[in-house]
């Protein structure tokens, strides 16, 4: 490779100019060190994709394709091979974080057919390049956690760029698509890890397993190529099979890892097999020909990315970052687990907030206890599926929510006596719990979708380092009958989970099981709980998991230890950093995530801060659900899509890193909702969705001091 002092693109660098140039430019490599490839990668899969046929970012459907709501079909259903099923993860990771209406915003304000600069094009924006991928693992193959690295065929060495795209929610490798993109425009490589969860269970009846390309294999014949594996000796196996038959182990509950703690480090191990690769490629050679590594952090921007749990990973990344393989940050909606006293302030308005702060584990059982008998409040009756909620879950026939209105009674939680009562006083403890006025539009939808409690049990597994034979609480996952009875799930269901699959059940089938329920192993939320005797959404289960966060006992220490192993200590190390989260999520409650994130970064590093934070208004979680017009009709009127904000994050971290551009200071964004008729609100235009300021008015800047956030109203 030909050398240009890339040093050039990076003000942050001039200061050590003279070391520079003799790095970056000096002869046939000098002392660069040899390439080596990581030790803990694994045997490397690489794919070359011609941008037509096929490509990195479309998987070859293109803008119209992934588009399209009917998802890419298999020549044999039952047998789907590694590219069918890379095809189909891509179309359904990809439509499952983005609104993907085109009076959403999709194809006019993000999407592949709109280049890097936001010119909306006429082309299909599919990208050429090379995808790699191997697992990490520490030779055991109990670990086996997914990296992966797209080079886009643009990508030049001269202006080297890479951005991580850790997947978000439980998701597999491809779960970070949508972060992805922006770096594929750009040129970038786009450096993915599933940190430890995936979307593909291992099924315990059949002892089937799922690979590193999705395709699935008896647990023997595939030993320790397997993604994931539950661990069970045979003797174990047979006796959890002959108590709890057709259930499944999924990897970010049942790894016994405690993945989440590991977030962070599996986010860096896939930067490190980024600049393994790009060498490789471009990499000088010395006189023996062996490659050098040539790219490196000194002439290499790396801007740690990604939503959800994918943006926490890229924040924990930086927090661990002792090699400057990353240059700056820049996520959305980050999952973040603060210090247990992290000692910072949070005020709205003229406000300060009693609780914030909280661990996802702890506020996500809180929601999984009062949400269902929340989202009967009079107060929000007229709010995104409130309706068809108390249809479905407080019918005569199925009086699910309100009996959990009355277990909560009972159990000395709640102190009113009506349905109606309670249900306002549930409300009102989401909201002094930390819980925003705006999240009170999405309480009903969150709770029939069973957000928090398929989060709650995932977690709560997962930090506990549960096996599936522990059944933590009474839970399992399994497919069930028309009854709610557990069943057997269609094999064409689990040939493909991994692509349709979000590793988090209720999903593809796959659904969330009491099997502590009165009349037997049932679907949670149909189960009739023992000790009442009546259908009341399994309270019990969701006491159980809420006395891991709170309680004193043995299982509970175990959580609460797994727990403390996952929090940050808000050191970015002087990175540039820029947080967008909108001000409405009822999933990660700005609350107890960026908000307090944001004050104890400015305590641990001061002067040295760099973080801006950006709170957008009228925007929420998932930016998909406002695309579901006719299932959850008001979102769409709600909300505008906060991955407009993401990019525009990332651009401005990209100018900051390459021209030394300020990152926008931090502030709230007050955009402006479509409005119209609920489920066929007009189309958003530029004007739904302003920038950001470079200096914002007063009326809408965030003040931070050291261990204090401010945000206006």
């Amino acid at each position: 490779m030909k050398k240009t002092c890339a040093i050039a693109l990076h003000p942050a660098t001039l200061t050590a100019l003279a070391a520079a140039v003799l790095t970056a430019c000096g002869g046939d490599g000098g002392d660069a060190p040899l390439n080596v490839k990581p030790s803990y990668l694994g045997a490397v899969q690489q794919q070359t994709y011609d941008g037509d046929s096929d490509d990195l970012l479309t998987a070859g459907l293109g803008k119209t394709g992934l588009a399209a709501a009917t998802p890419p079909a298999y020549a044999d259903p039952l047998k789907p091979t590694a590219t069918e099923l890379r095809r189909a993860a891509i179309h359904a990771n990809y439509r499952a974080m983005l609104d993907m209406t085109a009076a959403g915003g999709y194809g006019t304000l993000y999407g592949p057919n709109v280049d890097a600069q936001g010119n909306v094009t006429a082309r299909e924006g599919k990208v050429a390049g090379t995808e790699y991928l191997a697992f990490s693992d520490d030779g055991t193959g109990r670990k086996n956690v997914t990296l992966m690295v797209q080079v886009p065929a643009s990508f030049d060495p001269e202006k080297a760029c890479i951005i991580t795209a850790t997947a978000s929610g439980s998701r597999g490798v491809y779960g970070g698509i949508s972060t992805g993109e922006w770096g594929l425009k750009r040129g970038c490589a786009v450096a993915y890890s599933d940190k430890g969860t995936g979307a593909a269970p291992h099924d315990l009846q059949n002892d089937t397993v799922p690979l590193i390309d999705g395709t699935r294999a008896a647990a023997a014949t595939a030993g320790t190529e397997a993604a994931f594996n539950a661990g069970l000796s045979a003797s174990e196996l047979a006796a959890f099979n002959t108590a709890t038959p057709n259930r499944f182990a999924f990897k970010h509950a049942h790894s016994g890892q405690n993945s989440e703690k590991d977030w962070g480090r599996t986010t860096l191990q896939a930067v490190e097999f980024a600049y393994y690769v790009l060498n490789e490629r471009y990499g000088d050679k010395n006189s023996a020909g062996e490659r050098l590594q040539t790219l490196k952090p000194g002439n290499t921007i790396v801007i740690a990315s990604s939503i959800s749990n994918g943006g926490g990973a890229a924040i924990a990344a930086a927090e661990l970052d002792t090699q400057d393989l990353i240059s700056g940050v820049a996520v959305s909606e980050p999952a973040v687990e603060l210090p247990a006293n992290p000692g910072v302030t949070v005020r709205r308005g003229d406000l300060q907030l009693p609780v914030v702060g909280k661990t996802l584990v702890d506020f996500t059982t809180y929601a999984n206890l009062f949400q269902p008998c929340a989202s009967l409040a009079a107060s929000i009756s007229g709010t995104p599926y409130a309706a068809a909620f108390a249809a479905g879950f407080a019918s005569v026939a199925l009086p699910i929510a309100p009996n959990r209105c009355a277990a909560l009674k009972n159990a000395g939680l709640l102190d009113s006596s009506t349905t109606a009562e309670q249900a306002e006083e549930s409300l009102q403890k989401l909201r002094n719990y930390g819980w925003e006025p705006e999240s009170n539009d999405l309480h009903a939808s969150l709770a029939a979708f069973e957000v928090a409690s398929a989060v709650s049990v995932t977690f709560a597994n997962g930090l506990s380092r549960a096996s599936v034979k522990d059944h933590l609480c009474g839970y399992s996952y399994a497919a069930i009958t028309a009854t709610g009875a557990v069943g057997t799930l269609a094999p064409a269901a689990l040939a493909g989970m991994f692509a349709t699959g979000n590793g988090v059940p209720p999903s593809s089938g796959v659904q969330l099981i009491n099997n502590n329920g009165k009349l037997g192993a049932t679907r949670d939320f149909l189960s009739v709980s023992s000790d009442s005797g009546l259908a009341d959404w399994n309270t019990p289960g969701a006491l159980c998991l809420r006395n891991l966060v709170t309680g004193n006992d043995a299982a509970a220490m175990k959580l609460q230890a797994g727990v403390d192993e996952t929090r940050r200590n808000g050191n970015l190390h002087g990175k540039p950093a820029i947080i967008v989260h909108g001000r409405s999520d009822a999933l990660l409650p700005v609350s107890h995530t960026s908000r307090p994130y944001t004050a104890l970064n400015k305590k641990v590093e001061g002067a040295a801060s760099k973080l801006s934070y950006v709170e957008v208004t009228n925007a929420q979680h998932f930016d998909s659900f406002i695309g579901l017009p006719s299932v959850l009709p008001g979102y769409d009127t709600r909300y505008v899509p906060l991955h407009v904000y993401l990019n525009r994050a990332l651009d401005a971290m990209y100018n900051n890193l390459a021209n030394g551009k300020a990152l926008p200071a931090s502030q709230v964004v007050r955009t402006v909702p479509r409005g119209g008729t609920a489920g066929n609100a007009p189309a958003i235009t530029a004007a739904n969705v302003p920038p950001l300021a470079a200096t914002p008015l007063a009326e809408n800047a965030i003040v931070v001091t050291a261990g204090s956030i401010s945000i206006p109203d």
